[in-house]
């Protein structure tokens, strides 16, 4: 299947897309091909297409320019095709709250745009999903175990956020790929240390693990091979901050470095560190960086989740 056919495919199944609505496109240099078969497909599909090509962004988080920022206000639907995350990022907040329909694809590739988690069967995601998420919902702490280290998290008062991979209404937003349900902890409470085995935004897939440990909410140690290329988690505080925990849905996600896959991975869980406040929390940093431990053992309250990556719950 060719971009645009796939294109096409996720226009309609995942966004709903239908003839005259607005659908921009937002893309950088390194994923052009990618925004244009999108731009191109729902040309082909009837609706008003639109394409903004900018500069590769420096970080995940970091805000596009103004121009883009207002741009994605003013449409039905908007896809971003882009190297590093806009997920997590207000530009997508307004225009959320504005009722676009949002699918962000940090760090795709051709590869993935047409293979592993975008080949799911999107209504098995989309049930397991809510499931976790209703969990999540009701749960005032979260403990991960691994390899003799445990993580425990504050979840009171914040709610679970599904992220199916279906944005049909207005106002929803998410991953493409997906399939993960995810929360943010309450800022300072994070206690622990937790070892980051599968991949790490910033250094990507991992050949041995990191090993951090947490106190009040905030990372204060980072080891590990390459560890020295996260030296933006530890300048301040706002970065420093866990403000994430999610757990991976899908099950033909594919491990391979690229974060926007590997957080769906099936049975596995993430913490990322930066900004949460376009999920529920307070926390605006200069980074969202995300990293996957396998093989997690995950209790919501006192109800066993996973167990060893396996999921208890069905």
């Amino acid at each position: 299947m060719s971009l645009k056919d796939n294109a096409k495919k996720i226009l309609m199944s995942c966004l709903d897309a239908k003839p005259k609505d607005t659908v921009l496109i937002v893309t950088d240099n390194s994923r052009f091909l990618i925004g244009q078969a999108l731009y191109e497909a729902a040309n082909e599909l009837g609706c008003e297409s639109m394409l903004l090509t900018m500069k590769e962004r420096t970080v995940s988080g970091e805000e596009p320019p103004k121009a883009v920022s207002e741009a994605m206000k003013w449409a039905d639907i908007v896809i971003c095709p882009t190297a590093k995350s806009l997920t997590h990022t207000n530009a997508r907040i307004g225009a959320v709250k504005n009722n676009a329909r949002v699918a962000t694809m940090p760090g795709i590739t051709e590869a993935m745009f047409e293979n592993g988690a975008m080949t799911a069967d999107y209504a098995a995601v989309e049930h397991l999903t809510e499931k976790v998420s209703r969990l999540l919902d009701h749960a005032s702490f979260a403990r991960i175990e691994k390899d003799g280290c445990t993580l425990v998290m504050d979840l009171k008062d914040r709610n679970g956020v599904r992220s199916p991979g279906v944005y049909k209404n207005p106002g929803e937003s998410g991953n493409l790929p997906s399939g993960e349900a995810y929360i943010a902890p309450q800022e300072n409470s994070s206690e622990g240390e937790m070892i980051i085995d599968g991949s790490m935004v910033g250094i990507g897939k991992l050949d041995s693990p990191l090993h951090v440990k947490i106190k009040n909410g905030k990372v204060r140690e980072i080891t590990g091979e390459k560890s020295e290329l996260l030296s933006i988690l530890l300048e301040n505080d706002n970065n420093a901050t866990l403000g994430e925990l999610g757990i991976g849905t899908n099950e033909k996600a594919i491990l391979s470095g690229i974060i926007l896959e590997d957080e769906k991975v099936f049975g596995t869980v993430h913490i990322a560190f930066g900004t949460n406040t376009s999920f529920g929390g307070t926390n605006k940093a200069d980074c969202h960086m995300d990293g996957i431990i396998l093989k997690p053992t995950l209790y919501l309250d006192d109800i066993l989740v996973i167990k060893d990556g396996k999921f208890i719950i069905s």
